[in-house]
């Protein structure tokens, strides 16, 4: 039977995804993919080169799940590991003196945004031979990695800090996951698996390019989600920028493949306890970072730092830092709104509201609120909130 020719436009998104490789923004050199790899020769963060991105008519509207924007991702042979992640709700609420549509990643498989990066990496990686993967990570990352390499018929190792609560753990060991327990503080269990990165391939999410190939379908997601239009402004809780990056690169493929007509504002929200990226993009001095109730997003050295201040820039967005009490009253108005959600994530919805007001963004504008955990997985911090013994 004879195939029928691509068409002008689908023969130059074929050269585009013919010449896909990993890349180091910083200097420009390039590695083609193939061979599994998680950083550049000399330990670079990675990237990849640009994806032409995609139109409506590339959507497969039988998949319940961001695989349907598999077009839109780097080639994989085979099936991908899914277990629906993706297609989560928009729900307006009414917060901080405005309406914000609230997206809710918590509806995921593991109860948070990172499945969407593990369902995309792990998917890619196995299809290149990786059957066992090393992950550092107590949180939502260590479960996303656990689960999906379940799912995959794949080995993970998670090594977190030896005072990690073992509550913290038991998801991941629910998934059969190994549990190495290293002694001292975060940075040095991420400086054990840097070293044990020697012997088991470590598929980090802080790390690998692929990673930030999964959570861009946040953007392909809200431009479905908004009848295939930009909202005004993106607001989400930033640690190491996964996110930032992910709305960044997806939007930044919409916008090339001329789809939407301009980058949304792009806010990152951090806690002033532990506010690495906002303080260098709001030009202020460091400070040693402290204990935060957004513990998701205490990250002291983020690896990216200068990309996602790129991204606040080039967008016109910005950073927003929040005081312990601003964070823990978004956390229990959110709450009493429905929506129960970890005070990682609640950081958004106070970023919005501080947003407002000092005027950066207005009522009138459509503003995406990001949600990014379950409450489920702190409810030792809400009784505390709450004032309540468990």
């Amino acid at each position: 039977m004879l195939r029928a020719l691509p068409r002008r436009g689908e023969r130059a998104s074929l050269r585009r995804m013919e010449s896909l490789a990993y890349l180091d923004p910083r200097s420009g050199r390039t590695w083609p993919l193939g061979a599994p790899r998680w950083c550049g020769d000399a330990g670079e963060p990675l990237f990849l080169t640009d994806l032409p991105g995609i139109g409506p008519d590339r959507i497969d509207r039988a998949t319940r799940s961001l695989w349907r924007y598999r077009a839109a991702l780097p080639p994989l042979a085979g099936a991908p590991i899914t277990l629906g992640e993706g297609c989560t709700p928009l729900v307006p609420c009414a917060f901080g003196g405005a309406t914000a549509l609230m997206k809710c990643e918590w509806f995921m498989p593991t109860g948070s945004f990172k499945d969407r990066g593990a369902s995309v990496m792990l998917s890619l990686l196995r299809a290149e031979g990786v059957t066992a993967v090393l992950e550092d990570s107590s949180g939502n990352g260590g479960a996303a990695i656990a689960a999906y390499a379940a799912a995959g018929g794949m080995q993970a190792r998670i090594m977190v800090p030896a005072s990690t609560s073992a509550a913290k753990t038991v998801q991941s060991r629910a998934s059969s996951a190994e549990i190495v327990l290293v002694p001292g503080s975060r940075q040095d269990c991420a400086d054990a698996a840097l070293r044990e990165a020697a012997n088991t391939f470590y598929a980090s999410h802080n790390w690998h390019p692929y990673f930030l190939q999964g959570t861009k379908t946040l953007a392909y997601e809200l431009w479905e989600d908004l009848g295939f239009k930009a909202p005004d402004n993106v607001i989400v809780p930033c640690g190491a920028g996964s996110n930032v990056l992910g709305c960044s690169i997806g939007f930044g493929e919409l916008l090339r493949a001329g789809q939407i007509d301009r980058m949304p504002r792009i806010f990152g929200a951090q806690p002033a306890n532990c506010a690495p990226i906002a303080r260098e993009f709001l030009e202020l001095d460091p400070i040693p970072a402290q204990p935060t109730i957004a513990e998701g997003t205490a990250i002291a050295e983020p690896l990216r730092l200068r990309e996602c201040i790129g991204v606040f820039r080039q967008s016109q967005g910005g950073a927003v830092m929040l005081a312990e009490a601003e964070i823990a009253r978004a956390t229990l108005d959110l709450a009493r709104r429905g929506f129960y959600v970890e005070p990682t994530c609640a950081q958004a919805a106070a970023a919005f509201a501080k947003l407002l007001a000092s005027g950066t963004i207005t009522p009138e504008e459509t503003t995406v609120v990001v949600l990014t955990g379950t409450g489920l997985k702190a409810t030792p911090r809400f009784a505390e909130l709450l004032g309540v013994a468990i």
